[in-house]
């Protein structure tokens, strides 16, 4: 892959990364980040998991996430960072702007062939959200007690029994009958609202299920987008030429992000990362 050709968009939307836990991939994304040119980012929610941070747990490739969107807001880059459930503290905060980025509960854009899409993260769908707080909590730290017993196995997998690579939280997630009829229960109600509003698009992230689809009621279609997550699907949603594309990460892409890394034996520590986004929120400040 060309490391100097980054590939433009028109927009790129993002969701459920859960930068500080241990399952997210933020190598991986680093690596897409720096792969693309987008002219509007959307952050469908969950990008920060606020209620599982640690000061014990925030690795460097973890900052380097937030270096490089702060990189985007220094160059005029539209960031809309919409509220999700891991990080619903941020809703206090919604109307905040600086410079090009925002924080918001929703997006609505106009797109090309005036077509609408309506952004955002779909936890308001979620009744354990709602009314059982501490379950969905306890579920999320289950989820990533799964997500470290997955990697183990994983390395198991791959280098003692030269098999590849397994997705626990997937199988369980995708064969749960009560998951499936959730899953299908979101879909479809996130629809029936989008077909309600006389929207084109709605687009959530929120159930880490990547999908693009047309979705029918008696009162018309819509087509249903999800990006999906940075846990175990390494998925996001691209807009170039009016066309919306579902990207997904692959182990050829991996084995080149393991290649150039090898060439960077020098890497910047938490603490040097920390001053270089002091520097560029100072540029945005002036700016």
């Amino acid at each position: 892959m060309d490391k100097t050709k980054k590939r433009k968009l028109d927009i790129l939307v993002l969701s459920d990364v859960h930068l500080g836990t241990y399952g997210c991939h933020a190598k991986e994304l680093l690596f897409y980040l720096k792969s693309v040119k987008p002219k509007t980012v959307i952050l469908n929610g969950d990008i920060v998991d606020i209620w599982q941070f640690s000061k014990r747990y925030w690795p460097k490739s973890h900052m380097k996430i937030i270096k490089q969107l702060m990189q985007w807001m220094s160059k005029g880059v539209k960031i809309y960072y919409i509220t999700g459930n891991h990080d619903e503290m941020l809703r206090k905060f919604v109307g905040f702007k600086m410079g090009s980025f925002q924080i918001v509960n929703k997006v609505i854009l106009k797109l090309e062939n005036d077509e609408t899409a309506w952004f955002f993260h779909g936890d308001v769908f979620d009744v354990t959200m709602q009314h059982s707080k501490w379950l969905a909590k306890l579920g999320a730290i289950g989820y990533d007690t799964l997500i470290l017993i997955n990697s183990f196995a994983n390395f198991l997998s791959e280098k003692i029994f030269r098999k590849g690579k397994l997705s626990l939280s997937k199988k369980i997630k995708n064969s749960v009958k009560s998951a499936v009829k959730f899953i299908n229960n979101f879909e479809q109600t996130a629809a029936d609202i989008g077909i309600d509003k006389k929207y084109n698009y709605v687009i959530c992230g929120h159930i880490h299920q990547p999908e693009m689809k047309e979705i029918t009621n008696e009162h018309g279609s819509i087509q249903y987008l999800n990006s999906g997550d940075w846990i175990e699907n390494l998925t996001a949603l691209e807009y170039v030429e009016g066309k919306w594309n579902l990207y997904h990460f692959d182990e050829k892409e991996m084995l080149d992000m393991m290649l150039h890394n090898k060439e960077e034996e020098t890497e910047l520590n938490n603490n040097q990362l920390f001053d270089n986004l002091v520097e560029e929120f100072n540029l945005l400040k002036i700016s």
